[in-house]
């Protein structure tokens, strides 16, 4: 019996189906290898050789495969079919001769299917292939660049702008333009202007409305009107003469269907109608893909099979008639110009069966499929016929006029089924008009003046933003939506509503790269490295030369910020962003001069904790400082009772006793900073006490603290209680160091009160709940065994929300999934998708089995101790890498 190989469980079980007992289909579970994260893995200097290692987590597939090669001797490789897919099928078929798996005599071939359906599958049997190579090199290409420019440009960024996390290839670009356009909208400067509009009446007594388009004989423009003074006298002018209807003009027109859905098109719907994010739409999509009920869903691709335009004809013609029907099936050409991520659009692979004759329980997957079928049908629909009018009225004297416009639908077409949705406002000229005819009079019900301000450009949604890539040649499908989610991830931007912000950090990130790497977030460089690597897809270049060609310019850009000192990258950003941090003062005043010396000037600065801050040049003489970002009233310097050079609260001990403004909140000191003690003993002040109020008493009562509660009745350790970042806690350890258990206090006060009884219960509550000292925490639902692997599948409540759990495994439910909700296919599915991410090293069938090395009299202690050297500083190493690597991947395909 062949071995089929595909990624995922779920699509193995439903091709298993399709197939019948004569074949064995096994899932890798994504990719099996990935470049080890140190640096060489991509070695420029040896012709960008790669290093490749199989995961932890994917040895036990690349053996159960192995496993049924030895009694089944041929292999078939039936992953997705775009590029990532091809490249699944290369490592696998790579890893498999590695390990001489795959014999001589063992036929190794591979097949696609754009659907999961039954005629697909036996289909794509009966035309085998081999690997496309172009397709794999393009994936090698794109993931040596990812790789080297994580690898190699986030280390800078660390080095030279300290709490910036990573720069990616496409994620810089992407995050270039949120923050440009965040730009563009604090320098716009609104302007007033206004319009006049006039309610009117017909002969027959309806109303319709028309808006002012002439006054004093010249024809107005946006800005005519530019106060209430001009708007009122144009509603003088209209209200002093007589109207009546000096033209009226219908035009025929028609409305085309939009073209099926692409993979861009398919998450800018979803955000406008259902506000779902790109990587919501895409999980869902997978899920619709992998149940046989949608194509492939990671295309560029608008063009639709033969048989397939012939289904959504018939459909059509059954549901709505003939007249829906057009004469010839509609045509629609890729504007891509290497449509190679799969051939054809998104459409249901049956056209017959809408959403409610499929009854998918998943409400993300049922909406996504609805609008899928209805974009689909509509695209192979008749036109829109319509009804344009256009109306002028005007006084006998072409002193006034005005003009309405309107819209009739004479046969709605498409329209009956689905209609796009839009990104901006509705069009005026969608308004029905009533019965109208030249020259008769208009009564004037009213007329009102309205004033406006031109709008500064909109911030992107997840959904604008994708269609601005695309429109740019950003990203291809299926980079798309890892590329939006990674920024938000990596905290550059954050997502309020529908609309996406850049952080401070973002600001800082993008600022850095456009000063001293800007031809690399460039748009038109990015895009011209997209075409060069679809030329690599498509056989017409050789991966290596393009990669060459990039590194060439981009080491000798990493050499150059080599002697860049980190004051001169600082004031440099201080420039570029200073109308964002320094915008100008209501006093008239320099934006950059101290508010509290008045001496010395503001700028960026950096701590070694890492972050950004705003600080007095004048320093230490002056401690002025403020948050990143924008000022505040909260940063005036005589703000919260503590002047910058702080507040003597009295003496203690023959200690001076300060309250300070700092960086980070007020807190209070003991003594002062000198040359032998830089740090004298300090402690924030609460958020529930008011930093004006607090007194010599409240303050020894911070300095006190961590309060030594008593010993554990159960193990003799010290309980201690304090005020951390997040609040007032308990901390269970031998001494005030890290280490330990911990709790959350209930109230402030219970720091300086509580007992051991009530800080017993309370440590034991916190080791319940997360599973540690005390009782195992309870599931929120046991959903059973495992169906393949084994061992139990519960739904636990996780600190960041319900997660699904399988031994060692936990995967994070979508948002907005009820834990009530989710089934045991889907269940196994996100935990595949965990178990096949880098990170994820065990699970729970994982057993190790503990070899014991061969006594070695006298040196052994030696040997043990060197051995623990070596494998600290191979740690620390991986450490520092694993972060660059990381980086490298955020680009990546999903």
């Amino acid at each position: 019996m062949p071995v089929v190989v595909v990624e995922s469980p779920a699509k193995a079980k439903t091709i298993n189906k399709y197939l019948g007992p004569g074949f064995t289909v096994l899932a890798s579970f994504g990719h099996v290898r990935d470049l080890p994260p140190k640096d060489g893995s991509v070695d420029p200097e040896h012709d960008f050789d790669m290093t490749w290692e199989v995961s932890p987590d994917s040895r036990k597939h690349v053996k159960a495969i192995a496993d049924a090669l030895a009694d089944d001797n041929a292999l078939i490789l039936a992953t997705d079919p775009d590029r990532e897919g091809e490249a699944i099928s290369w490592h696998l078929e790579e890893t498999l001769r590695k390990r001489k798996s795959i014999r001589k005599d063992t036929p190794v071939s591979r097949v696609v299917f754009n659907a999961i359906t039954k005629s697909a599958v036996t289909e794509a049997m009966k035309a085998p292939r081999q690997v496309d190579g172009p397709l794999v090199q393009a994936y090698l290409a794109r993931r040596a660049l990812d790789y080297l420019v994580g690898f190699n440009l986030s280390p800078v960024l660390w080095r030279k702008l300290p709490g910036a996390k990573s720069a990616g290839r496409v994620q810089s670009v992407c995050l270039r333009l949120i923050v440009e356009r965040e730009m563009e909208i604090e320098a716009f400067r609104a302007r007033e202007y206004w319009s006049v509009k006039a309610l009117l009446e017909t002969p027959r007594g309806q109303s319709f409305e028309a808006r002012l388009t002439v006054l004093g004989g010249k024809k107005l423009d946006r800005f005519s009107l530019e106060n209430t003074t001009a708007a009122e006298m144009a509603v003088q002018a209209i209200e002093s003469r007589d109207l009546a209807v000096t033209s009226v003009e219908a035009k025929p027109a028609s409305r085309n269907p939009s073209a099926p859905f692409m993979t861009s098109t398919l998450q800018q719907e979803a955000s406008r109608k259902f506000g779902m994010g790109a990587r919501q739409t895409m999980s869902a999509a997978q899920r619709l893909y992998e149940a046989g009920y949608i194509t492939y869903m990671r295309t560029d691709g608008i063009d639709m099979a033969p048989e397939a335009v012939s289904a959504a004809r018939d459909a059509i013609k059954e549901r709505y008639g003939d007249r829906y029907v057009p004469a010839s099936p509609r045509i629609y050409k890729n504007k891509a110009k290497n449509a190679q991520e799969a051939h054809e659009c998104i459409r249901p692979t049956d056209m017959t069966k809408d959403a409610a004759a499929l009854r998918i329980p998943d409400a993300d997957q049922r909406k996504l499929y609805d609008l899928i079928w209805k974009r689909t049908l509509a695209s192979q629909m008749e036109s829109a016929r319509l009804e344009r009018t256009t109306v002028d009225i005007g006084s006998r004297d072409g002193q006034v006029e005005l003009r309405a416009t309107g819209q009739v639908v004479l046969f709605d077409g498409f329209i009956r089924v689905y209609e796009e949705g839009r990104d901006d406002t509705e069009d005026e000229d969608d308004k029905r008009l009533p019965q109208i005819a030249k020259d008769e009079a208009m009564k004037k019900l009213g007329v009102t003046p309205e004033q406006h301000f031109t709008q500064p450009p909109p911030r992107y949604t997840e959904a604008t933003l994708v269609k601005r890539m695309e429109e740019l040649g950003i990203g291809r499908p299926s980079t798309y939506a890892s590329i939006v989610t990674t920024i938000q991830d990596r905290e550059y931007v954050r997502k309020e509503g529908n609309r996406l912000f850049p952080e401070d950090k973002g600001r800082l990130v993008t600022a850095f790269l456009t000063n001293y790497f800007r031809r690399y977030v460039e748009y038109d460089f990015t895009a011209a490295l997209e075409e060069e690597l679809d030329d690599v897809s498509a056989g017409s270049r050789d991966y290596k030369e393009v990669l060459g060609q990039f590194w060439r310019d981009f080491s000798a850009a990493i050499a150059e910020t080599s002697d860049l000192r980190i004051g001169e990258v600082l004031e440099k950003i201080n420039e570029v962003l200073a109308p964002h941090l320094f915008p100008p003062r209501e006093d008239g005043k320099d934006p950059r001069l101290c508010p509290n010396c008045e001496k010395g000037t503001l700028s960026m600065r950096t701590a070694r904790s890492g972050g950004a801050f705003i600080g007095c040049s004048n320093y230490p003489e002056c401690r002025y400082t403020r948050p990143f970002g924008p000022p505040s009233e909260a940063d005036d310097p005589n703000a919260g009772g503590i002047p910058p050079e702080g507040k003597l609260l009295g003496e203690d001990q023959g200690d001076k006793i300060w309250a300070f403004k700092g960086r980070f909140g007020p807190y209070v000191q003991r003594g002062d900073a000198t040359e032998e003690n830089k740090k004298p003993p300090r402690q924030s002040i609460p958020r529930e006490w008011p930093p004006e109020d607090v007194d010599l008493a409240q303050a020894l009562k911070l300095l006190a603290l961590p309060r030594l509660v008593g010993q554990h009745p159960e193990d003799g350790v010290n309980v201690w209680s304090t005020i951390g970042r997040y609040g007032p806690y308990l901390k269970h350890n031998e001494d005030t160091g890290r280490g330990g258990s911990t709790a959350p206090l209930p109230e402030l006060d219970d720091v300086f009160t509580i007992g051991m009884n009530r800080a017993v219960e309370l440590l034991a509550q916190k080791a319940a709940s997360r599973g540690g000292r005390g009782a195992a925490a309870k599931p929120l639902r046991e959903m059973g065994e495992h169906p393949s692997e084994g061992g139990a599948v519960s739904i636990m409540e996780g600190r960041y929300g319900p997660y699904v759990k399988w031994g060692k495994v936990n995967a994070t439910l979508p948002k907005d999934t009820e834990p009530e909700q989710v089934t045991m296919e889907q269940a196994v599915e996100l935990i595949a998708e965990k178990a096949a991410k880098k990170g994820t090293r065990k699970t729970a069938t994982r057993k190790t089995a503990a070899k014991k090395p061969a006594a070695k009299p006298k040196a052994a202690k030696t040997t043990k101790t060197a051995t623990k050297t070596k494998t600290a500083a191979a740690k620390a190493s991986t450490a520092k890498t694993a972060k660059a690597k990381k980086a490298a991947k955020d680009d990546g395909e999903d």
